[in-house]
């Protein structure tokens, strides 16, 4: 079973995908948990997410896969995993935001943000569930002892 969790090629797709996947969402769960890039932190985000009615267990796998799915990304350790737990988010997101419309807010000129990132970084996930982490990564490294 681990061994098809780890599997992977040493496809350079993958590897610039995993990176360019962390670096976008990092900042994201670094905001939610540590309080940087301008966010709330931890207790402030953990409280608006679950008096909006998100239950608490969730909140907190949202914080683990959105601020240490990036670092498994970038280091290619349980790609899928991280990939998976990223999308997931990725697709409530979308769907949270689907009434804002198609389009991100660019010029300020709407109520909200559309759903058009989340589709995506929930495609980028997809490609990384199905392909593994690629070149560089751990999951290579592991799979191949």
């Amino acid at each position: 079973m681990i061994q098809r969790l780890l599997k992977t090629d040493s496809d350079l797709t993958s590897l610039i995908l995993r990176i360019v996947l962390a670096v976008v969402i990092f900042p994201h769960g670094a905001q939610k948990v540590l309080g940087s890039f301008g966010g709330y932190g931890f207790s402030e985000t953990y409280a608006f997410l679950t008096n909006a009615g998100f239950p608490g267990v969730l909140v907190l796998l949202l914080f683990v896969a959105e601020f240490l799915g990036p670092l498994g990304l970038l280091t290619g350790l349980l790609t899928r995993v991280a990939a998976a737990g990223i999308g997931v988010i990725m697709i409530v997101a979308g769907v949270t935001h689907f009434a804002n419309g198609f389009f991100m807010n660019w010029a300020g000129g709407q109520q909200g943000e559309g759903f058009e990132y989340h589709i995506l970084a929930a495609a980028i996930s997809l490609v990384l569930v199905i392909k593994g982490g690629g070149k560089a990564s751990l999951d290579g490294v592991i799979a191949n002892k």
